[in-house]
């Protein structure tokens, strides 16, 4: 999940809101991007629910029900919300699941 995160951010580093909502190729990537982290999310969830119990901070049913609307409905997706997801909610999910990865391989 962290380096789907990470490699939303680097599709759209360097470019403003202007030329996402021009360039197919990055909101596809974007959405793409976020379908693969509604994915690891739900099977997370499937196969470790220990562990969505231990983290609740994450967003867990915003991630997978983000991911259905994007496989059930893609072409109805707000650009708005893509950019949105990537430049507010992205970066803060990185840092959570950062701190976790770290205070797991610290011990806890």
């Amino acid at each position: 999940m962290q380096r789907a995160v990470s490699e939303a951010g680097q599709f759209l580093r360097g470019i403003d809101q202007g030329a996402f909502f021009k360039n197919v190729e990055k909101q596809r990537a974007v959405g793409m991007t976020l379908l693969m982290i509604g994915e690891a999310a739900a099977r997370i969830a499937e196969e470790y629910p220990e562990f969505v119990v231990d983290h609740p901070e994450l967003p867990w049913h915003e991630m997978h029900d983000f991911r259905s609307r994007i496989a059930q409905g893609y072409f109805d997706i707000e650009l708005t919300v893509l950019w949105d997801i990537a430049q507010k909610s992205l970066p803060e999910l990185f840092s959570q699941l950062d701190s976790i990865r770290r205070w797991r391989a610290e011990g806890e």
